[in-house]
């Protein structure tokens, strides 16, 4: 850009005194030297005379605007200090005044003289010793800074560490290899990211829900392995789910700052850190627990990588297999316990199934304009109607399926009775996102669902129907 710049300088000079005609006379008439007989020399010889002194500001004018068409079409959610910007670009530009800026100024002046030998000292005089000259030279300067004050960066580059301020963009040709190198000490951090860690922690935690839920003996060594199976199972899937997206990542303010998006380790680096985990966790779950359990979380993985990923850019269905897929988790668990599935089973992945809808259906509508620079078929963009209703339609069914658990003997009829107030305050707000559709309802939501998943597990736990059987709580201390 800087050599476009000095490349185009002149033509740049031709065109602003050409321009300059009309401005320049009414500049000059309305600050009076049109009055002064002294001034001989015509605007057109004043224009060139004066241009040149402000080479600096005038290439980091056009170098800030073409920074900014770059960025017309990115988003105005965050928003910068302007107070920091003024500071930055008063900096920035002060520096264009220095001492390797000077030479350059002087020589274009002596160019514009020699072009104009007969008027060069009176336009020295008119330059350097009238008042009025130093008053107009003052206002074409604060016209200047006014327009520059007005050229805002892109708000979203600062927030989201992108891209830097004082960081060098390091342009890399096609087939040229860049080096990656990361302190071990950073793989852990940059492993949890890949493995998208809150979510497989959610994961994890279900899948645990669903071991102390089964009627089968509580064994805390079994417990362990198949909660550490199915973290592993679940970083592998993660990983590669990454791998394949980064494309569309990078076009996203949500996710352009992951670890493969970013280049901090090597597509090869993550796929080698997805094999490992995913092969060792299906492997522990299938000789340290049981076949049926490795078995259910293999076609997790199968699902989320095969179907789910690759349907996110086809059809809005991928968010019915994206809530089989967080509903088979508890499934692990009961498998591990027991060795079967039963009805009880079924009514676990029921609950993560149903409160996927409300909690991912109010998240993605807040990133409905980031889901579209993706490229992501979602019902919050495609469907919005669609979206609200589904959303509903699932904290209602809660209530349903908090009823049921009694019935199968999953829980005491006090768990329907102690969910009632978390599922109606739900569907209070899934109602609520319903008729007003805004950023304020879904957002209040969202948060809910993050409260309203964990307290459900809590309370089916305390209200396990075996805890209450003779001989159960014995049994269960002497596992311990």
């Amino acid at each position: 850009m800087a050599t476009f710049i000095g490349k185009t300088r002149p033509f740049v000079y031709r065109r602003l005194s050409n321009l300059g005609k009309c401005e320049l006379c009414r500049l000059h008439s309305s600050s009076g030297l049109g009055n002064q007989p002294k001034v001989t020399m015509s605007i057109h010889q004043y224009a060139l005379t004066v241009l040149p002194r402000y080479s600096g500001l005038l290439s980091n004018l056009l170098r800030t605007q073409s920074r900014r068409s770059v960025h017309l079409c990115a988003s105005l959610s965050q928003k910068v200090s302007k107070k920091d910007r003024v500071k930055q670009l008063t900096n920035k530009y002060a520096s264009s005044d220095g001492p390797q800026a000077q030479p350059r100024h002087t020589s274009d002046y002596q160019q514009s003289a020699s072009i104009h030998p007969s008027n060069s000292s009176e336009s020295s005089t008119v330059t350097d010793q009238t008042p009025a000259g130093l008053d107009l030279h003052q206002r074409v300067e604060t016209a200047i800074q006014s327009t520059l004050d007005h050229v805002t960066p892109c708000p979203i580059e600062p927030k989201d560490g992108n891209k830097g301020d004082t960081e060098e963009v390091v342009e890399v040709k096609e087939g040229q290899w860049k080096e990656q190198s990361v302190a071990v000490s950073q793989l852990p951090s940059l492993y949890l990211q890949l493995s998208k860690s809150r979510l497989t922690g959610l994961v994890v935690i279900s899948a645990l829900a669903g071991y102390g839920m089964a009627p089968g003996v509580f064994e805390l060594s079994t417990c362990a392995l198949m909660g550490l199976g199915t973290f592993m199972t679940s970083c592998s899937a993660n990983t590669v789910n990454q791998y394949f997206e980064v494309p569309y990542d990078s076009q996203m303010a949500r996710t352009r700052n992951r670890v493969l998006v970013k280049g901090l380790l090597s597509p090869l680096h993550a796929v080698g850190f997805a094999s490992v985990v995913g092969t060792a966790g299906v492997g522990i779950l299938a000789l340290a627990v049981n076949p049926l359990a490795a078995a259910i979380a293999a076609s997790t993985w199968v699902l989320y990588v095969g179907v789910y990923t690759p349907l996110k850019r086809l059809s809005i269905v991928n968010t019915w297999v994206g809530a089989v897929v967080g509903a088979l988790p508890p499934a692990i668990g009961w498998a591990a316990s027991t060795g079967a599935l039963a009805p009880g089973a079924l009514l676990m992945a029921g609950f993560l199934y149903c409160w996927q809808f409300p909690h991912f259906n109010a998240l993605s509508w807040n990133l409905r304009s980031d889901y579209s620079r993706g490229g992501y078929r979602m019902m919050a963009t495609t469907n919005p109607s669609l979206c609200r209703r589904v959303a509903l339609r699932h904290c209602f069914a809660m209530i349903g399926l908090c009823t049921l658990a009694p019935m199968l003997d999953l829980t005491t009829w006090a768990f329907a009775l102690d969910s009632l107030p978390l599922n109606l305050w739900l569907t209070y707000l899934g109602w609520r996102f319903y008729q007003r559709a805004d950023s304020k309802s879904a957002k209040q939501l969202f948060k809910f669902t993050l409260l309203h998943l964990p307290l459900l597990m809590l309370l089916l736990l305390i209200s396990k129907k075996s805890l209450y059987s003779g001989g159960s709580v014995e049994a269960i201390a002497g596992a311990l």
